[in-house]
Order: structure tokens, then sequence, then C-alpha cells
């Protein structure tokens, strides 16, 4: 189990929470009743203004690539609904709309490969958040995706199956389905490795919200392979070799020991206090399993930032994230690249 309450967790964390009580003082609050909820509102550049952002005609995701089955024949499970089109509609929250993706039942990656003359070898899976009702698929998935190629790393937004997803009543747990997308993932990647150029122990996995939570589930939740498996992608071992976590709402089960892999942690203080301080115990638990991590935790920003260009610290920490993929070693590239 993840401990959040040990005594030595709770008395460090006391001690966190004291040199960040001048962030969380007159600081904006999160909307308190929706996980995923951003409870912000974008600027105009320079942050004179809130932008217009009414939507207009349906809603449609994000030109991307063409995206790759996990499971060609359909997802364990969901063999029946492989074919089920997905949903995408318009989300409104404080002033902006932005589009969202559910029903999903064929999870998938679409990959997002950098120029050649820009490619480190390093790959990053990312899932976006959403509650488990939807993902966020722009400012949360393709978005990132896109940032992350044009400045090396090779990635994929994932779809992964939504355990409460918006839809209608579903199956699927976050435990079981959604776990087992995000551990596929990981095995298509390292399978394509060699073709997509990547260096199959630098292969990562980033998650925002409720992804974040699948994400710490993939780093708790690994195999080395199935031996004999029918399937050889099933064959290849699940392990991430790294986690970024974006302000992840915090899984009930896992143990963090000496085999997790190393972290990126990122929120906002005016987060959720679940997320906001939660994030400090993963920290914690990391950093005395022994376990690389660096944590940051911008003053403003609350839940849901994403990538956007705002005027505001927190918008820097793409950078910030590929600076400690530098000084961990996972952009180096490989020999054989």
């Amino acid at each position: 189990m993840i401990r959040p309450n040990t005594p030595s967790a709770i008395a460090l964390r006391s001690l966190f929470i004291g040199l960040l009580g001048y962030a969380l003082s007159g600081s904006a609050h999160a909307q308190a009743n929706d996980p995923d909820a951003t409870g912000d509102v974008p600027l105009a550049p320079g942050g004179a203004s809130p932008l217009n952002t009414t939507p207009k005609g349906p809603a449609r995701e994000e030109d991307h690539p063409a995206a790759l089955s996990l499971w060609p024949a359909g997802a364990p499970g969901s063999e029946s609904r492989k074919n089920e089109p997905e949903t995408v509609a318009w989300r409104g929250e404080s002033g902006t709309d932005f589009p969202i993706t559910y029903n999903i039942h064929n999870p998938s990656i679409s990959p997002y490969l950098p120029p050649k003359d820009r490619a480190t070898g390093a790959a990053i899976i990312v899932a976006p958040g959403g509650a488990h009702q939807f993902l966020i698929s722009g400012r949360e998935g393709y978005e990132v995706c896109d940032w992350l190629a044009q400045h090396g790393v090779a990635s994929f937004m994932l779809k992964y199956r939504l355990a409460k997803d918006k839809a209608a009543k579903s199956h699927y747990r976050v435990d079981v389905e959604a776990l087992a997308d995000a551990q596929r993932a990981v095995r298509v990647v390292r399978a394509h490795a060699t073709e997509w150029g990547i260096d199959p122990n630098r292969i990562g996995i980033l998650g925002f919200a409720s992804g974040g939570d699948l994400a710490l589930r993939a780093g708790t939740h690994y195999d080395t392979g199935v031996p004999g498996s029918p399937d050889p992608v099933e064959r290849i071992g699940c392990r991430p070799d790294f986690m970024v976590l974006m302000y992840p709402s915090l899984p009930s089960d896992g143990t963090i020991d000496g085999g997790t892999p190393r972290a990126f942690l990122a929120c906002a203080a005016d987060d959720h206090p679940g997320i906001s301080q939660g994030i400090a115990n993963i920290y914690l638990q990391l950093r005395q399993a022994g376990v690389s991590a660096e944590l940051h935790v911008y003053a403003r920003g609350g839940h849901g930032f994403g990538i956007r260009n705002r005027a505001l610290p927190v918008s820097a920490w793409p950078t910030r994230l590929v600076e400690w993929m530098g000084e961990s070693g996972l952009l180096r590239l490989s020999p054989s690249q």
C-alpha cells in the first residue's frame, strides 16, 4: 500500500506545508467538486484579458498522427466493442471550452516521432486526465506529445479505457482495464523501439491528474513479460523506465520501493489539498525508498493546467522536465543510434 500517514511522512509533510504557506495564502483554490476541473481562465498574450473561447461547430480532436490499436484484434474483454466510435464533445470550465473524448473501447497510442536530427532516443507515453470519465485530449495529450517530439522525445498519446466513462455505466476498472492499457502501451512502444529509433531502456510514462494515477500504477505494477505467451508483445516487460506525475490523483494501492522508476513530479500549490499535499507524500516515499525524484510545486496554476502558454511560472514545467531528463541521462543517444 502507498503509505501517506507514517510518522516520518507526517513530520516531513508538516515541514513541507509550512514552507509553502506563503504560496497557499491568497491563492484561488481550484474547483472542489471536480478533481479534473481547471479552475482557471486562459489568458490572452501578455495575460491582458481572458480569451474568447466560445466553440464553433461540432467538437473534434485536433489533427494528429493515426492511432495504433494496442491490441489489433481488440482489447481483452472489449473485443465486441472494438469498432464502436469514440465520442468527442465540448466541455466548458471557467469561461473556456475544449474538446474531450470518451466512449473508448479500443485503446490506442498515436505516435509523435521527433525529426531525426533532433531525436534523443527517449520516449514518453502520455496519459491525459479527465477523472476517468473522459480524456482531455488537447492540452494534456496531443499538444504535449507535439511539444515533446519537437524537443527530441518520441511521444505517444494514450487512449485508455475509462472506469467512469461519460457515455454510460462502465464495467471497466482503473486497476484492471485501464492499468492493462498502460502496461500494454509500454510493451508496444518497446516492441517497436528499433523501428521508431527509441532506446528500449528509456521509455517513460507521463500522466495528468487521473492519468497520473494511472502512470503511478504502471510504475508500481509491472512485470518482465509473460514467458510462453502466444502474443510476442506480451513477452516484453512493461516496467516504465521513468515516471512524470503531473498533479496526480493518488491510487489506493501499489508499493513504492527501490524498484519503482525514477520520477519527475509537479503541481500547483493552489490545487486541491489532496493533490498539492499528497504529491509531497509521493515524493517523500520515493526518496525514502532510495528512488531518484524531483518535485516542483508552483504557487499558482490551479488544477488541470496542462501545457499552455500563460503568464505564470507553471507554464515552464515542460522545460524543467526536459532539463531533468537531461540531468538524469535520459536524453543521451545510445551507442547503437
